[in-house]
């Protein structure tokens, strides 16, 4: 969630759309929300991948027909976010959204960016500083720029994001905190809402506290940390969940990927 980069100045790098054909991410979104369909995210951390089960994540990927992928973590400590993207680049045409955890983790080989507001901490860097800091680059940059107020909501135990924002979670019981809160982020222009428990929480959001958020805004709402299994996503998606992403499970077992999919895409169709 940091941004601080040096902006280019070439006249080469005047904003364009790199995909003339790519219907607006944010559109898409917003369409499937008000037709009741759900969507599907991998999250890749460059930090955690391993080079020996990316191919098989990517062809899984197609096979289930993954609406997006996530690329980001908390941490960058090696220079795999560019090889990570032009691998899923060249191996498929699912669009690829950075969800960026500092200043590292900017590239021009994404199609769109989580342009992510901490709006559950009272961090002041990750509320609006560091998008000061990135708004030249990103204004040039042929990125799209998806607007998200991100939330972190309490999973069990300390996760890397809570450590690096310096900020405390919601209270998974504390559903009129995170209403409010959600509420707020919608009225402040904010067009995505993303609950996070963090990658890895041993438990992940609870589906009483997904349905009363859902119900109280009429932007998408994303639904990410500590989904480990097809059964929880499903009961994810059915509390009000627009967008499920599922990252440290796939990077452990790739094969669980085709299950998490269909419980995704499958899960109205039992209710």
């Amino acid at each position: 969630m940091g941004y601080s980069v040096n902006c280019p100045s070439s006249a080469v790098y005047q904003k364009k759309n790199q995909h003339p054909t790519m219907p607006s991410i944010l559109t898409d979104l917003q369409t499937a929300k008000s037709s009741g369909q759900k969507k599907f995210v991998v999250l890749i951390d460059p930090d955690k991948v391993r080079l020996g089960n990316m191919d098989k994540v990517l062809d899984f990927a197609v096979q289930a027909k993954v609406d997006y992928f996530f690329i980001g973590g908390s941490l960058i400590v090696n220079n795999m976010l560019d090889q990570c993207l032009l691998s899923i680049k060249e191996h498929c045409h699912i669009p690829m959204i950075l969800f960026p955890g500092n200043s590292l983790q900017l590239s021009w080989k994404a199609d769109a960016i989580l342009f992510l507001s901490l709006i559950s901490g009272r961090n002041a860097d990750l509320l609006i500083g560091n998008h000061v800091i990135a708004a030249p680059y990103l204004k040039l940059s042929p990125l799209e720029i998806l607007p998200t107020g991100y939330m972190l909501i309490d999973g069990g135990a300390p996760t890397s994001v809570l450590y690096m924002s310096n900020t405390r979670p919601i209270p998974t019981h504390k559903e009129d905190i995170a209403v409010c809160t959600a509420m707020a982020g919608e009225m402040l222009g904010l067009r995505l809402l993303y609950m996070d428990a963090g990658s890895g929480a041993p438990t992940p959001i609870g589906e009483e506290l997904i349905e009363s958020v859902s119900g109280a805004i009429s932007i998408p709402l994303i639904v990410g940390g500590g989904i480990r299994r097809p059964e929880k996503a499903a009961a994810v998606v059915r509390a009000g969940a627009d967008v499920v992403v599922v990252g440290n499970a796939i990077e452990k077992d790739p094969d669980l990927l085709l299950e998490m999919a269909e419980a995704v895409h499958g899960s109205l169709k039992t209710v």
